[in-house]
């Protein structure tokens, strides 16, 4: 069987890992110089910063990134951090994302002592969900199959869910909620289930907001070392990840996809293809061999948020808080986003890697609509990007007096940035909003022998929720193999 997989991203190196684990030969096209994709690591003077994602959690026992390791036998290097996942800084005080479980309802009923019902639902649904995903339960069933494998994933406690089902966050939020109390829902929301609670679904938000206590880890060397540990297990194994071999066309034959090309010309025959892009990413791809199914489903798909990045170089000595992610948000009268939230992570002190000495990458990061970016001049669109870079630092600057003084290094990213390193349509990152987990996207191509992968098939956000993704699709191949 000849199995190619475009893209070297979580998703798309956990899928042919897998394959290669039940042992067949995989091929890995990546366009970059080095793996990760959106939760990948660059280099520049001496810093490895972190291209998107910098957050990495599911390393819990039973946790996504723990049970693949623990199949395919490698280990990756991470830590564990022990006092608080990250901080999240409201205009008027700051509340701590503890990991353990005990003094995060001391944190939270300190600062909103109405919410204890509130957070007791959602401690119970994050339980159920986050179990019910330790057994790989195939969301939304696309085929009898998977209906059968969900239906043996249940139990009595997954059935207590169901109430629930069609529910939104902000359904049972307390009745004496503030203004403070939404924005720091809202906050969590945002960066892990890429809605607010007016329209998160209450299930998938539940879990999301539980990640703090759910295996948060720092990684030696950034993010992308998660996708390095991977790319060498694949080549230890006998398969290839190939670089900068970038897929530019993938060839159909009635209902199967049989050929992929490259820019350089290079043509890959394929008896299955993983694919790790978005379904915008997929259509370009495909071209005019573009199914009509997947056509509907890409007219009534909602977008993907953009990010508006920062990488910074800043000095140590002025920014010297052990703790590596904080949450800022700007006022509470405004969306958030836009530079109204940003979320900032810092290289860990202890890992010389990350900066050079005396020195700590930091990483800050806002959503944006990301179509707004491509229809500016030239002109407009630097203006723009002198604009959100102002806003981000100052925001930061309100939190960390001194900070913008420290800085060393400043490179700034858009949604253009994104499409053009990435080749992600528009910039788009993050995956959909988790607004139903009935409506959920799932790994359909619209071909037999093909199955998308990555950020945009559920549950799609963060790098755990990727590799959950990404053991799905492999058990699809294996089982249609």
């Amino acid at each position: 069987m000849r199995i190619v997989v475009i893209g070297a991203g979580i998703g798309g190196l956990t899928t042919a890992a897998l394959l290669v684990k039940a042992g067949y030969s995989v091929t890995v096209l990546e366009a970059q110089t080095y793996p990760g994709g959106c939760a990948g690591t660059f280099f520049h003077k001496g810093y490895r910063f972190d291209a998107g994602a910098t957050l990495a959690g599911g390393f819990q026992p039973g946790g996504p990134h723990a049970r693949l390791a623990q199949l395919l036998g490698l280990s990756y290097p991470t830590h564990p951090i022990s006092d608080a996942g990250w901080v999240v800084h409201l205009p008027n005080r700051r509340i701590y994302q503890w990991t353990d479980p005990e003094q995060w309802q001391e944190e939270v009923q300190r600062h909103f002592p109405f919410s204890r019902a509130f957070w007791k639902l959602q401690r119970f649904l994050a339980n159920q969900v986050w179990d019910l995903s330790s057994r790989n339960a195939p969301l939304p069933p696309q085929s009898f199959h998977e209906f059968i494998s969900l239906l043996k994933a249940l139990r009595p406690g997954t059935i207590t869910t169901l109430p629930f089902l069609f529910s939104r966050v902000k359904d049972f939020f307390p009745s004496k909620w503030t203004p403070e109390f939404k924005a720091f829902v809202d906050a969590q929301l945002l960066i892990s289930a890429q809605t607010t609670s007016e329209d998160a679904s209450l299930l998938y938000g539940s879990a999301a907001m539980d990640l703090p206590r759910r295996g948060i880890h720092t990684v030696k060397g950034g993010m992308g070392t998660l996708s390095e540990v991977l790319v060498d297990w694949i080549r230890r194994n006998g398969s290839e990840v190939l670089f900068r071999q970038e897929a530019v066309r993938v060839e159909t034959n009635k209902r199967e996809v049989h050929r992929v090309i490259t820019r350089k010309g290079d043509v890959f025959t394929c008896d299955a293809l993983v694919a790790n892009v978005t379904p915008w990413g997929w259509a370009k791809l495909l071209g005019d061999a573009l199914p009509v199914s997947i056509k509907k489903d890409l007219l009534k798909t909602g977008r993907m948020w953009g990010a508006f990045v920062l990488h910074l170089g800043v000095e140590a000595d002025r920014v010297n808080t052990p703790i590596t992610h904080h949450q800022i948000i700007g006022t509470l009268d405004r969306p958030l986003g836009e530079t109204n939230s940003v979320f900032l992570s810092l290289s860990p002190l202890d890992d010389p890697t990350r900066a050079p000495s005396g020195m700590r990458a930091v990483t800050i990061s806002t959503h944006t609509e990301p179509l707004g970016w491509f229809s500016l001049s030239e002109e407009d669109y630097q203006k723009r990007k002198e604009q959100y870079t102002e806003q981000c630092l100052s925001l930061v600057e309100r939190e960390f007096p001194g900070f913008r003084s420290a800085v060393r290094l400043c490179l700034a990213g858009s949604p253009r940035t994104y499409a053009y390193y990435t080749h992600r349509p528009w910039g788009m990152v993050g995956g959909f909003p988790q607004s139903s987990i009935l409506q959920a996207r799932g790994p359909q191509s619209g071909f037999h022998n093909a199955w998308l992968v990555g950020d945009s098939v559920f549950p799609g956000q963060s790098t755990a929720g990727v590799t959950l993704g990404a053991t799905r699709v492999a058990n699809l191949i294996l089982q249609s193999l």
